[in-house]
């Protein structure tokens, strides 16, 4: 799709769960392809490229440096992937998937990378099922660099999970009131999030039962 001359932006997202919006049960996901680049997509390439411009690497290569360092927020990590729970998050257990290796698109990908890339979202997602031992719904995407014709050295693959649930499977976070007039706050901190999640199985709750 982004081979096409008038698409400037791919974006593959899947929204898993009835509470999601998700009318369809199945598992799937969904690639829309524009030929104008998404807001929120504009301002990170403007974010991205002053750091890249200033410092010569990737801001996420430099980010994901530092929080290999400490490990508090590192949830799984494999030979090509890392998942981590960012420091800016505002969902209870929003995660980040984020490439070792500096790769613009998911066109760039080796046969093992993207081998690694669906081992690690197995592993997260099954966590996930285990926290609350339900179908745990999210949105998830992934962020890759526009589909203009141009290079992208500034930009560095990544994919988000937002999943809605806060204290079991009935309870869901809302962002409500003060969160959509002023601040999204926060109900647990990254570094419990992160505790909590790196300590569950990666093995599916209903796998023996």
């Amino acid at each position: 799709m982004g081979s096409e001359e008038y698409i400037n932006h791919v974006q593959i997202f899947e929204n898993k769960g009835r509470v999601m919006g998700c009318s369809n049960p199945h598992p799937h996901g969904q690639i829309w392809a524009q030929s104008s680049v998404p807001s929120i997509c504009l301002k990170t390439q403007e974010n991205l490229k002053k750091y890249f411009n200033k410092n010569g690497t990737t801001l996420l290569r430099d980010y994901l440096t530092t929080e290999l360092k400490s490990s508090e927020k590192i949830i799984l990590e494999n030979e090509d992937f890392v998942a981590l729970v960012p420091f800016w998050v505002v969902w209870p257990y929003e995660t980040m998937i984020i490439s070792k290796r500096v790769m613009e698109n998911i066109l760039q990908f080796s046969n093992n990378e993207k081998l690694s890339l669906a081992s690690i979202i197995k592993d997260l997602t099954t966590m996930y099922d285990n926290l609350f031992e339900v179908s745990f719904p999210y949105s998830a995407g992934i962020h890759q660099s526009p589909t203009d014709g141009k290079s992208h050295p500034e930009w560095h693959f990544h994919m988000r999970f937002y999943p809605p649930l806060l204290r079991n499977a009935e309870v869901k976070k809302f962002m409500v009131g003060y969160e959509m007039l002023a601040e999204a706050q926060r109900d647990i901190t990254p570094e419990q999030s992160a505790e909590i999640l790196k300590n569950i199985s990666t093995v599916h709750y209903k796998i023996g039962k």
